[in-house]
């Protein structure tokens, strides 16, 4: 995970440490084997989004504390499964995307024009 890259093809940037965020909560979109979700996407969380997950059946917004997940609100970045940014996308609420932050392995499954559209202001 220390060599992992990015959309853009440098080293991986960390998504967000507030909240901590992450398969493996280190802050980056990481992933491995046990990662079966594919966290992949670093979005940056707006209220569309949230509902949209939220009546996917992810919600996103309510805080559980069992797993230590504060409740996620606009502004907040995010590792994201890949598919349900795709889902969003389709359904024209998709968040803004942090490049530098996002995994490769989302190339997969979404080109990096489409995800390009999406970049927030502070990746290039």
């Amino acid at each position: 995970m220390a060599n992992a890259k990015n959309v853009l093809g440098t080293p991986l940037q960390t998504c967000s440490v507030d909240p901590m965020t992450g398969f493996y909560r280190d802050g980056c979109c990481n992933t491995g084997n046990e990662d079966m979700g594919l966290h992949l996407v670093c979005a940056e969380m707006t209220e569309d989004f949230l509902e949209f997950s939220k009546l996917a059946g992810n919600d996103l917004s309510t805080p559980n504390p069992m797993f230590q997940f504060p409740g996620l609100k606009p502004g907040d970045r995010w590792c994201l499964c890949v598919l349900r940014w795709k889902e969003a996308w389709q359904a024209g609420v998709a968040p803004r995307v942090s490049l530098e932050a996002t995994h490769i392995s989302a190339l997969e499954f979404v080109d990096l024009e489409t995800l390009q559209e999406f970049a927030v202001c502070d990746d290039v």
